[in-house]
This record gives structure tokens, C-alpha cells and sequence, in this order.
């Protein structure tokens, strides 16, 4: 009878904080995906080519990478709870910034405004992903990320088409082409219509994040206890894990492939004459709610973090082979993948694009635990440098906006074959390491 109630109420201890992790996990997956529509909006708002229109990507992640020690040092000294509502109002402010930048239209202060958030999300990802990797039993970990994730990804397919309804609804069949086909004038017109329509919903979402951080700051979430690793001190060099290591740079690989597939679908589906392209990327978020589904029942009943992880990858290279191959002329696979719901289809090549969601889906969830086993103390830190592979959602982007002037649009996501082979090799080989 002790047994079971202590049983019950650690479950209902563990309640509160997974109820308050989960919401921000959804903020998470809100603010990161609206970039796969703010990048082919700024393109017509800021007359971009494909690689400055990337930058919009690479400035959010960048973030990760200069803010991550910084915010692990004030995780430190104010602990997680008080350094996610820290998180919180970085992020508020980031999309207040959204208001200069609309009414000047120049793109740095977007880029800014970009910075900022991606800041906030830093500490926010820095205390939370440990949170739910130690709140529970190790084994099930990834289920325990697979249901955040599968928050997150729900709030990245509402992302794009909240935006699209909400910005763009007055102008349903602008692109980039047929903004640039306008008389100057006409085009001045437009394109200050379409900014000015940015800042109520950026507004809102500000006053969201205040009132979400006054909300946390009272809740009362208890500290996540760590112990050593039994061959380690607590001030052991983090270097020293291979585990975690080769973690950060699967994640970096992982990260890299799963933006270029959200926030390239658009550029993608633009430069094919599609309208409304600022809503393709719910197209690969809703595959990467499946693929989170899937995680739900599968890991780690039936597979493991591992396995998981391995065919995540072998599926990526799959489809980026027949992406590769595919045709901008049929809409056979869109039809067969979702034409029977009565959602619009897109060309093969865009179907298969937001395909590549399903394999992304469980790769974050399978890296976390595999790569901080046996951390113990080291655990903030080891976070730290797992957010800092993050930084992967900057680089690839911008090496596939490179490639794709050298070649196409296209052939540049043959990228995609050397992240998902490595993802696989960490799956197989690395994640089994603990000694260089």
C-alpha cells in the first residue's frame, strides 16, 4: 500500500512540471516555425534573394550557438525556473522588435528581432529538455520527449497557417513572382500593406509571453536532482564523453536537415510559381506530428532510443534519393500521401520534401537521452553543449542556399545525404562510446 502511494504521488508530482514544459514546448515549435513562413514573406517584403532570405533562418539559430554558455551561466545563479521566464521575456521582446522592423521594412531589424528570440528559446531549451529527460525513468526518455515534441510540431503546423491567415489573408494569390511582375508603385503599395499586417498578431503574441512568464513564476516546480557519475568528480572536463560529443554534432547534422526541410519548402514551392507557399511548411510539420505519434507507441516498447534514431535516418536518405529524382510536373505522391483528405496537392518534388518530417520526427527525442547518459552532475552543462548543435539550423541552411546557386534548388538537397548518414552512424556506432 506505501509502495502505491508513493507511486501515485510521484506521479502527480511529476504532473505540474510536464503540464508547464509542454506548454513551453508548444511555444517552442510556435516561434521556430514561423520562420518557415517568415522566409518566403521577407523575400517579397524585403526583396530577397534565396540565400539573404536564409539569413533569416540563420540568425535564429545562430543564436544558440553565442548564447548557449552565457545562458547556462545564468541557469547557474538563478536556477531553471526563474532563467525560463527570463527566456520567456527575451522572446517577448524579440516580437516587439517585429513592429520597427515592419513599419521601416529593413531587414536587419528583423534579423535582430530574429537573434533575440532565438536567445530566449536558448535558456528556455538549456532548462527544459533536461527536465524531461531526468523527471522520469531513462528508458523512456524519448517517449517523454516524443510527447513535447509531439506539442511542438503540433504548434509548428498552426504556425504557418495561423500566418497565412492572418497576414496574408487579403492577398491570397501574391508570390514572388507576381509582386516583382508590378509597376513599382503598385508594388510599394503592397508590400507596405502586407508588413503593416505583421504587427497585430506579433503584438499578441508579445502580451502572450508576458502573461505566460507571470504565470510561471508561480508555479511551483521542484528541482531536478542529478548524481554523479560514479567514475567522474562534478568537475570533470565535459569533453571527456564521447557519448555526448557525438551527440552534439548528430543533433547539429539532425537540426541542419529538419530547418532545411521546413523552412526551405517555401523558397522551394516559390521559385515553382505556387501561391500561399507562406503555409507549405505545415505540410512537413503534420508528418512530424506523425512521426511523433508513431514515438508514442513504439519507444521503447517495441524499439529502442536507438533503433529509433537509425531508422529515422535510413528513411531521410530514402526520401532524399527520390527528392533528388523527383518530378515538379506530377502531383502523384501529394495525391497518394494526403490528396484523399481534400487538401490541396503540390508537385511530387514539395510532397516529398514535407516527407522528410516523418523521418526528422524522432531523431531530437533519441539524441537527447543517448547522449546525456551517464552525465550525472554534468547534466546542465552537457545541455549546454547539446543546444549549442542547435547551431546546425544556421550553417545548413545557408551551405544549401550556396549549392543551390551553384546548381538548383534541387540538386542542393543532396545535403541531406551527409546529415542523415551521420545521424545513422551516432544511431549505430556513437552513441555506444564513453571513452575517446
Amino acid at each position: 500500500m506505501t509502495t502505491l502511494a508513493q507511486s501515485d504521488t510521484a506521479r502527480q508530482s511529476a504532473l505540474i512540471p510536464m503540464i508547464t514544459i509542454g506548454i513551453l514546448f508548444f511555444i517552442f515549435g510556435f516561434i521556430t516555425w514561423l520562420n518557415s513562413s517568415l522566409i518566403p514573406f521577407l523575400q517579397i517584403i524585403c526583396d530577397l534573394n534565396e540565400i539573404e532570405a536564409l539569413f533569416v533562418a540563420f540568425c535564429f539559430y545562430i543564436a544558440y550557438v553565442v548564447m548557449a554558455l552565457p545562458m547556462s551561466w545564468i541557469l547557474d545563479r538563478t536556477g531553471y525556473q526563474r532563467g525560463m521566464v527570463i527566456g520567456l521575456g527575451l522572446i517577448a521582446l524579440g516580437l516587439v522588435m517585429f513592429v520597427p522592423a515592419a513599419k521601416t521594412h529593413y531587414f536587419s531589424i528583423f534579423l535582430l528581432a530574429q537573434f533575440v528570440m532565438g536567445s530566449g528559446l536558448t535558456i528556455l531549451q538549456t532548462a527544459s529538455n533536461p527536465y524531461i529527460v531526468r523527471i522520469g525513468p531513462h528508458e523512456s526518455a524519448a517517449a517523454r520527449i516524443a510527447v513535447m515534441g509531439l506539442l511542438n510540431k503540433a504548434a509548428g503546423v498552426l504556425a504557418p497557417i495561423l500566418f497565412t491567415f492572418l497576414v496574408l489573408a487579403d492577398f491570397p494569390d501574391v508570390s514572388k513572382a507576381s509582386v516583382d511582375a508590378m509597376a513599382a508603385s503598385d508594388r510599394a503599395v503592397l508590400v507596405a500593406e502586407m508588413a503593416n499586417k505583421v504587427i497585430t498578431p506579433y503584438i499578441g503574441m508579445a502580451i502572450a509571453m508576458v502573461v505566460l512568464a507571470l504565470g510561471l513564476s508561480r508555479v511551483n516546480l521542484p528541482p531536478i536532482r542529478e548524481e554523479a557519475p560514479s567514475d567522474a568528480p562534478s568537475h570533470e572536463s565535459i569533453l571527456r564523453y564521447p557519448q555526448l560529443i557525438l551527440g552534439a554534432m548528430a543533433l547539429f547534422f539532425y537540426v541542419g536537415v529538419e530547418v532545411i526541410a521546413g523552412d526551405t519548402i517555401g523558397l522551394y514551392g516559390s521559385s515553382l510559381g505556387l501561391s500561399n507557399v507562406t503555409s507549405l511548411g505545415a505540410y512537413t510539420m503534420m508528418f512530424m506530428v506523425l512521426g511523433y505519434l508513431a514515438g508514442l507507441v513504439l519507444i521503447p516498447r517495441f524499439v529502442s532510443q536507438s533503433q529509433a534514431l537509425t531508422g529515422s535516418a535510413v528513411l531521410g536518405l530514402i526520401v532524399s534519393v527520390l527528392l533528388l529524382l523527383s518530378s515538379d510536373s506530377s502531383t502523384a505522391i501529394a495525391t497518394a500521401l494526403w490528396g484523399w483528405m481534400g487538401v490541396p496537392v503540390v508537385p511530387d518534388s514539395v510532397a516529398l520534401i514535407a516527407l522528410l518530417g516523418l523521418a526528422n520526427a524522432l531523431c531530437w527525442p533519441a539524441i537527447w537521452p543517448l547522449a546525456l547518459a551517464d552525465l550525472g552532475k554534468l547534466t546542465a552543462r552537457g545541455s549546454a553543449i547539446l543546444i549549442m548543435g542547435i547551431a546546425g539550423g544556421a550553417v545548413l541552411p545557408l551551405a544549401y542556399g550556396a549549392l543551390a546557386d551553384i546548381t538548383s534548388l534541387r540538386s542542393a538537397y543532396v545535403i541531406l545525404l551527409v546529415g542523415y548518414g551521420l545521424i545513422g552512424w551516432y544511431g549505430l556506432v556513437g552513441y555506444k562510446k564513453r571513452s575517446w
